[in-house]
């Protein structure tokens, strides 16, 4: 029997690439984003390859927070059932060094964290109920430490990994896999124009890599993988000296 899929943030990106991915690996696919003409692109190639998959959209912005339980009863019933959820929408405003913009802020927040908490809170509340399922949240290498360069975004990632680990601690017992997919820099729009990107990876190599920790049932994957031990060595350095290496 074919298990079900759903991305939220799924039309480009990341998102993008894992719809083709899952389809490849045996998962109708359910693609949720605010650009209709990009699902519709999206579903047609997906169709075009896997003909016997059956992929279905919603265009939502994940800010209406008010829309978001009702889809997702509509969403779990159209598809007869969900075995898999991502939640891939994310915002990275560009945040020059001596700006600081709250409405910029708001925006990853409500994108990043409240989306985020929004999609998968059902999700979780459903697969507690099934005893099965997989939530996967896309956080990143930036929650890991407060970079100067970014505040509200390393905030937001932050946020978002630590829910996750809650809901991973909270649904151990329940037989729900929750993943934590914590990427380095991705060749997506959202990296578009940024110079001097470290370990800068193409977006197909990255979902690639996440399909692998979701098909491995890992608790946190770095992508690429080379990060966690550089990250790990980041996290220990004492504050008043990451300060000062101004990174």
């Amino acid at each position: 029997m074919l298990k079900r899929a759903l991305i939220v943030g799924a039309s480009s990106g990341m998102g993008a690439e894992l719809g083709l991915i899952l389809a490849r690996e045996g998962f109708h696919v359910g693609l949720v984003a605010r650009r209709q003409d990009k699902l519709d692109e999206l579903a047609s190639r997906i169709s075009g390859e896997f003909p016997d998959r059956v992929v279905k959209t919603w265009a939502h912005d994940v800010c209406e927070v008010a829309e978001i339980p009702g889809l997702f009863a509509q969403i779990v019933d159209e598809m007869d059932g969900l075995d898999l959820i991502v939640y891939s929408a994310g915002v990275m405003p560009r945040i020059e060094e001596d700006e600081y913009d709250t409405a910029k802020d708001k925006l990853m927040v409500d994108v990043n964290v409240t989306g985020c908490m929004a999609w998968l809170n059902p999700a979780a509340e459903r697969f507690d109920k099934l005893g099965s399922g997989t939530i996967v949240g896309i956080s990143s290498v930036a929650g890991d430490r407060g970079r100067k360069g970014a505040p509200a975004y390393c905030a937001t990632k932050a946020a978002v990994t630590t829910y996750m680990e809650s809901l991973r601690n909270r649904l151990a017992l329940k037989g729900v896999d929750v993943i934590t997919i914590k990427p380095g820099p991705v060749a997506t729009p959202m990296t578009d124009g940024l110079d001097g990107l470290p370990m800068l990876i193409q977006v197909e190599d990255a979902a690639e890599q996440i399909w692998a920790g979701i098909a491995a049932g890992a608790n946190v994957r770095y992508v690429p993988r080379q990060w966690q031990p550089i990250m790990t060595l980041i996290r220990h350095i004492p504050s008043v000296i990451f300060r000062r290496l101004g990174i």
